[in-house]
């Protein structure tokens, strides 16, 4: 089981050597490496085939983790609400995503994440803080009070969280994985505006098939979320985003992103770098260069990409898609406003690295198809 809630580890460095690291896996039915934990933890049994290095509950550590029943819950969360951390896998390397080729000097680089404490007084544990709960039920429209419920109406604030929670790695993802309106940030900060950075520095990875649910990003982050092959988000919020909030790699298939939103994106909050469809539904986007873009000058670029945009409302930014038509992109947008009227641009891509030929602005009735769409958001 790789996905898992991260806690902030301060004072890592006075942990004890030992041959397995703090959260790392020490046993299970399939499992043939070493068992040895570090000083003050113990090798806890998750499920049969998955047991990790945990703090003991009787150290000396602040606000050790539950674990509940030591099970995982079948949403891919720990029992009870129980919290750890886990060592996601190597990651894949950096991605071959490109920009479209457009200039947007207005990114916000302001860091208001919530800060991590940390306690240095104990020189023999690793200090694990849990953050304080708040309320985690969106504000949104439809007047829902369920976070499991599939958002339904367009939610225009971001919600608050349920606290902090950080990591020096992305968090691999298969199944499902339910944030539950905690804040996920990288530490330390890995965001160079618009600068091209790749998978290693993102704060989800989602593989083909995977699940991400009720999740705040914070603005550390560089690549925000990577779909490794077609995946679903659910009210899933950038709180800031860095260079793009959500890249798509998928060969084929349809990928959906179903409520949330993003705010203060310099250039683009959608990149899709591979075939098939994106359906983007409930979704708010505020200070921003461009919802969606098929990529325009990646190596090897081709298509077609499809964008499904319904009941979107964005503002402060620019078009809702950008595509190539020359590789037969599509995209189709009803129910939804952007304050400036911008719909869709139409590009001639390339995969030369070359700056993309815009080509139009608006519906053309082929390539763009705009229905009940409005500049009143």
């Amino acid at each position: 089981m790789r996905t898992a809630h991260l806690f902030a580890l301060a004072n890592a460095g006075a942990v004890a050597l030992a041959s397995v690291e703090l959260f790392s896996q020490c046993g299970g039915s399939l499992y043939t490496g070493d068992t040895e934990c570090p000083s003050g933890s113990t090798c806890t049994v998750i499920n049969d085939w998955y047991s990790q290095c945990v703090p003991r509950t009787d150290s000396s550590a602040v606000g050790t983790p539950s674990f509940g029943n030591g099970g995982f819950g079948n949403n891919g969360g720990f029992g009870n609400g129980g919290q750890a951390t886990e060592t996601p896998s190597s990651s894949v390397g950096d991605d071959d995503e490109d920009d479209s080729g457009e200039d947007d000097s207005s990114e916000d680089d302001s860091d208001d994440s919530t800060p991590v404490e940390t306690d240095s007084s104990n020189d023999d544990e690793a200090v694990v803080t849990t953050p304080a709960v708040a309320s985690s039920t969106p504000n949104t429209d439809n007047g829902s009070s369920d976070s499991d419920a599939t958002p339904t109406g367009i939610t225009r604030t971001l919600p608050a969280s349920s606290g902090a929670i950080t990591s020096s790695t992305p968090i691999t993802v298969s199944g499902t994985f339910d944030g539950e309106m905690y804040n996920y940030d990288r530490s330390p900060t890995v965001c160079q505006a618009q600068t091209e950075t790749g998978e290693e520095d993102a704060m989800f990875i989602l593989e083909d098939g995977a699940t991400l649910k009720n999740v705040i990003i914070g603005p550390g982050q560089a690549e925000g979320v990577h779909c490794q092959g077609t995946c679903t988000l659910i009210n899933v919020w950038w709180e800031d985003v860095c260079e793009d909030a959500i890249t798509f790699l998928q060969e084929s298939g349809t990928s959906q992103i179903i409520g949330g939103g993003a705010f203060h994106a310099s250039d683009k909050i959608v990149q899709f770098n591979g075939k098939g469809t994106v359906e983007i539904s409930n979704f708010y986007a505020e200070d921003y260069g461009k919802l969606a873009r098929s990529c325009g000058n990646c190596d090897g670029n081709t298509g077609p990409r499809n964008f499904v945009i319904d009941n979107v409302a964005a503002v402060d930014g620019g078009p809702l898609c950008g595509i190539n038509t020359n590789y037969g992109d599509t995209c189709t947008i009803t129910n939804s406003c952007q304050d400036s009227g911008e719909s869709c641009t139409l590009y001639t891509g390339n995969d030369t690295g070359d700056e993309p030929t815009k080509l139009s602005e608006g519906p053309d009735g082929q390539y763009c198809v705009a229905d009940s769409f409005s500049d009143t958001c």
